[in-house]
C-alpha cells in the first residue's frame, strides 16, 4: 500500500509540479528574443546556461538530502524557492519598467535591456532553476527509497520518466499555447498554479511515505580515506581480512564484512589497522588516520565510475545544442498546419518528448520482455546507454542533413520548408533518450555507495548540466572562429557543419564508452541476476 501511494501521488505531484516548474524553459529562447530583445544566438547560449543552472543544483540538493536534510525537505524548499522564482517572472512581464521596450523581432533599432533589467530577469531563471534542481532528481531518488527489490525501481524510474515527459508535453503544448496567443503572464500564472498544487498533492502523501535519515556528509568520509592512506602511505597492504578494521558492520546497512577488494591496493591502507589506532571499547583513536573497509570501497566505487560518468557529457552535449538551435530553425520554416494551426517554435520538442514517452512505453511491454525470453536476463544500464550513443549520432547526423535542405530552401525562390522536416532528428533522439537516460539513473543508482543514494541520481543531473554549458562554449567557440553561426541563420549561416562537428565528436566518445563499459564490472550483476531468477520461479509456480 505504501508502494501503491507513493507511485499514485508521486506520479501527481511531478505531472503538476513539474509542469510548473521546468517548462517555464520550453519557451525561454522565444521570450528572450520577443520580450527582452536578445539576439537568438545569445538568446539560444542563455538558454543553455539557464539548462545547465538547472541541472547542477541537483547535486547541492542531493549533499543536503544526504547530509543534513533528507530528501522530502529539500523537496518542500526547492518547491517554495521556485514558486518565488515564478512570482519574479510574471513581475518580468507584466511590469513596464521590468524588461525593455516592445519592437519588432530583428529590427536594428531594437532597445536592449538595462543591467538592472538584466539582474531582475537573471535572479528570476536562477531561483526557479534552483527550485528544479532540487526537486526533480530528489523526486526520483525519493521514489526510490520506497523500493527495497531492484526490479520495482527499475520499474519506477521508468514510470518516473513516463509521467516525467508526459508533464513536459502537456506544457511544452498548453503553456507554450497561452504564452504566444494570449500572454506571457497567464502562462507563467499557470505555471505558479501548477507549482502550489504539485506542492499540495505532495503533501498529502506524507504520512506513507518511507523517509531516510540523514547520515552526515559521505564526502568528509572520503576525504577521511584519502588523509588516512597518506598517512599511512609507508605500510605494507596486507592480504588478510584480520588486519583491517570494519566498524559497526551489522549497524550500518550494506557494510562490507569481508577483506577489501584488490583494486586501488594502495586505498586499503587507510582500513590497515597499525598500533595505537583501536581504543579499548573497539572504536577508532584517530578518525583522519583510520576508516572502515566500507568507506574504502565507497571511494572505489566513485572511482570505477568516473569514467563512464564521463563519457555521458558528450552524449548529453549534442542535446543542448540540437535543442537550441531547432528552435532557431523552426522560426525560419514555415510552421502553419493548415490555415489556423500555427506550431510555436517553442513547442518543437513535444516530438521529442512524445518519442520518449511512446518509447519507454513500448520498451516496459514489448522490447524488454522479448530481450528477456531471447537473452534470458534484461539488458543491462551499460547496453541500454550504449544503444542511446547510437540513436544520438543518428539524429544529429539527420539534423546535418535537414539543416541543409532547409537552408536551400531559405536562399531559393521556393519559399520556408516546413517544420514538419525538422521532426525526424527530434523523434530519434526521443528514442535514444528512451534508452540512455532511465540506463544511467538505474546504473548510478544502484552501483553507487549506501550513503550515496541521492547523489546518485544527482550525478545525471550534473553531467546534463555540464553538458549544457559545454553546449553553450561549443556555440560561443564556433562563432567565434568561424561563421557558421550568424544572427540571422539564414544570412550565410551553416548550422548543417556545426552538427557534423558533433557527429564526429560523438563516434569518438562512442568509442571511448565502449572501451569503459567494457573495462566496467557491476557490483550488484549477480545481485540483479539473483532477483531476476527468483521472481520468475515464483511466477513460475
Amino acid at each position: 500500500m505504501l508502494q501503491f501511494s507513493f507511485w499514485c501521488i508521486g506520479s501527481s505531484k511531478r505531472r503538476r509540479n513539474d509542469t510548473g516548474r521546468r517548462r517555464w524553459m520550453n519557451n525561454l529562447i522565444v521570450f528572450l528574443i520577443q520580450e527582452f530583445n536578445i539576439k537568438s544566438i545569445n538568446a539560444a547560449q542563455i538558454f543553455n546556461v539557464a539548462c545547465g543552472c538547472s541541472n547542477f543544483f541537483p547535486v547541492i540538493a542531493a549533499i543536503l538530502a544526504d547530509s543534513f536534510l533528507g530528501c522530502f525537505s529539500v523537496i518542500w524548499i526547492s518547491s517554495l524557492i521556485s514558486f518565488l522564482g515564478l512570482i519574479l517572472l510574471v513581475l518580468t512581464v507584466t511590469l513596464d519598467g521590468l524588461r525593455p521596450p516592445d519592437c519588432q523581432t530583428g529590427s536594428s533599432v531594437c532597445a536592449t535591456p538595462s543591467r538592472s533589467q538584466y539582474a531582475v530577469l537573471f535572479a528570476a531563471l536562477a531561483l526557479v532553476s534552483i527550485g528544479l534542481g532540487g526537486t526533480r532528481f530528489a523526486l526520483a531518488t525519493f521514489g526510490a527509497n520506497q523500493f527495497n527489490n531492484l526490479k520495482h525501481q527499475a520499474t519506477y524510474f521508468n514510470l518516473y520518466f513516463f509521467t516525467l515527459y508526459v508533464a513536459s508535453f502537456l506544457s511544452a503544448t498548453a503553456i507554450v499555447y497561452v504564452e504566444d496567443n494570449l500572454s506571457w503572464a497567464w502562462g507563467y500564472a499557470i505555471c505558479i498554479v501548477g507549482n502550489l498544487v504539485g506542492l499540495a498533492v505532495f503533501s498529502v502523501g506524507s504520512r506513507f511515505y518511507y523517509h531516510d535519515k540523514p547520515q552526515g556528509s559521505p564526502f568528509t568520509s572520503m576525504a577521511r580515506v584519502v588523509v588516512a592512506c597518506i598517512r599511512k602511505r609507508k605500510a605494507e597492504v596486507s592480504s588478510e581480512p584480520a588486519d583491517y578494521y570494519y566498524g559497526d558492520v551489522d549497524g550500518v546497512k550494506g557494510a562490507v564484512a569481508g577483506a577489501p577488494t584488490k583494486s586501488f591496493r594502495i586505498l586499503n591502507r587507510a582500513a590497515l589497522k597499525t598500533e595505537g589506532d583501536i581504543l579499548p571499547n573497539g572504536s577508532t583513536s584517530k578518525p583522519w588516520k583510520l576508516c572502515t573497509v566500507q568507506q574504502v570501497e565507497d571511494l572505489k566505487t566513485l572511482i570505477r565510475i568516473l569514467p563512464l560518468w564521463s563519457s555521458s557529457i558528450l552524449l548529453a552535449t549534442p542535446i543542448g545544442i540540437q535543442g537550441s538551435l531547432t528552435v532557431l530553425q523552426a522560426l525560419t520554416t514555415n510552421r502553419h498546419l493548415g490555415h489556423r494551426l500555427q506550431i510555436p517554435a517553442g513547442s518543437m520538442i513535444v516530438f521529442s518528448l512524445i518519442s520518449v514517452a511512446a518509447s519507454l512505453t513500448l520498451f516496459d511491454h514489448f522490447l524488454w520482455p522479448m530481450w528477456r525470453k531471447v537473452a534470458g536476463k534484461s539488458p543491462t544500464p551499460l547496453q541500454q546507454i550504449g544503444v542511446g550513443h547510437v540513436f544520438n549520432i543518428v539524429s544529429m547526423a539527420v539534423s546535418a542533413i535537414v539543416e541543409s535542405k532547409r537552408r536551400d530552401a531559405a536562399t531559393s525562390h521556393h519559399g520556408p520548408m516546413s517544420v514538419m522536416w525538422l521532426v525526424p532528428q527530434l523523434v530519434i533522439v526521443g528514442i535514444g533518450e528512451a534508452f540512455h537516460f532511465p540506463g544511467q539513473v538505474a546504473l548510478y543508482y544502484q552501483e553507487f555507495p549506501t550513503c550515496l543514494k541521492s547523489m546518485a541520481t544527482a550525478m545525471v543531473a550534473m553531467l546534463i548540466g555540464m553538458a549544457f554549458y559545454l553546449s553553450s562554449a561549443v556555440v560561443g567557440f564556433v562563432r567565434r572562429v568561424t561563421k557558421w553561426l550568424p544572427d540571422d541563420i539564414d544570412d550565410g549561416g551553416r548550422v548543417d557543419n556545426v552538427y557534423w562537428v558533433v557527429v564526429v565528436i560523438g563516434v569518438f566518445n562512442f568509442g571511448y564508452y565502449v572501451v569503459c563499459s567494457w573495462l566496467y564490472k557491476y557490483k550488484t550483476l549477480v545481485q540483479v541476476n539473483e532477483e531476476e531468477e527468483e521472481g520468475d520461479h515464483q511466477s513460475g509456480s
